[in-house]
């Protein structure tokens, strides 16, 4: 029996583990380090409707504990992600979930149309990427705004759709409450934290979009309290990310609540992170001699 086998959202995943959008490209250069196969799944590069050059450089920096990006959701768009990525990616024996996003509602309406009519597995749809100047930050910060895309793509598919949720709000629990009333099967966060850097030399910010996503350990702990406050206030399944860059990190999110993890920054610094991540959480089922890596979600015990 495969003690980390989780099944979310009605998808059977081999493992909890899915590299993040927007980290991971289409997984091709990362073939090169193992086979993809051995992911429980690839989020892939976020798509939209029409191709998209992203914003200009510089648009990475890095920050105490972690990164900051202001890519812009390039891409080469939804058109040519089907017939050139997909093809691909269909063929590596995981589960492959489309990331989207778009600057209006019919615009993701749109994307979710096309893939409706491929073989991927499952959607994630981007409401909160913070470096989009229009639309998408408006979209995750408020019920309505997240509310109405997931109306929208809802209506347009049958695939699972997991709503990406933005921490850039005062209460993501009921923006997570929002999406579930419209459908939406499951839930992913958080996306990165709004920051900023300034270069004391030229009074500029480091980045020229100005601002940026945060991600990397520094937010871990603000993305498991999220994580824990968004499960308790759910039904559908949660997937948790921001910061993991251990197994330890992975079973913490677990026990807060996820069902499975996704890994973004720490690839950066290490290629292998996902795939040491799943054979730590491989060893901990083991050791504790669990029944199945499930046995640990939402497992915390609040004082």
């Amino acid at each position: 029996m495969n003690k980390l086998a989780v099944n979310f959202a009605g998808v059977d995943f081999k493992n909890p583990v899915i590299p993040a959008s927007g980290t991971f490209g289409y997984g091709r250069e990362y073939e090169e380090f193992y086979p993809l196969s051995l992911l429980g799944g690839i989020s892939v590069k976020g798509t939209t409707e029409k191709m998209r050059m992203g914003n200009p450089p510089p648009r990475i920096a890095e920050a105490p504990s972690g990164m900051l990006n202001s890519v812009g959701l390039q891409n080469p768009g939804v058109d040519r992600f089907i017939s050139n990525e997909l093809p691909y990616l269909m063929k590596k024996d995981t589960v492959i979930i489309a990331n989207m996003a778009g600057s209006t509602v019919d615009g993701y309406r749109e994307v979710a149309e096309k893939l409706d009519g491929t073989d991927v597995h499952m959607l994630e749809v981007n409401i909160s990427c913070p470096n989009v100047k229009a639309g998408g930050a408006a979209f995750g910060v408020s019920c309505e705004g997240a509310a109405a895309v997931t109306k929208a793509v809802r209506a347009v598919t049958k695939k699972p759709i997991m709503i990406k949720l933005s921490p850039n709000v005062t209460n993501i629990a009921e923006i997570a409450k929002a999406v579930e009333a419209e459908g939406a099967d499951a839930v992913s966060l958080i996306n990165t934290l709004l920051g900023m850097r300034i270069d004391i030399k030229t009074k500029r910010p480091v980045l020229r979009n100005n601002v940026g996503g945060l991600s990397g350990p520094a937010v871990f702990p603000i993305a498991l309290r999220m994580v824990w406050q968004t499960a308790n206030a759910v039904k559908i399944p949660v997937c948790g990310m921001g910061g993991i860059s251990s197994w330890e990190d992975a079973v913490e999110m677990m026990m807060a609540g996820a069902s499975t993890v996704q890994v973004g920054a720490a690839i950066f610094s290490d290629p292998n992170a996902p795939i040491k991540i799943i054979e730590g959480l491989e060893k901990y089922v083991n050791d504790n001699r669990l029944n199945s890596i499930t046995d640990i979600i939402g497992a915390v015990k609040p004082w």
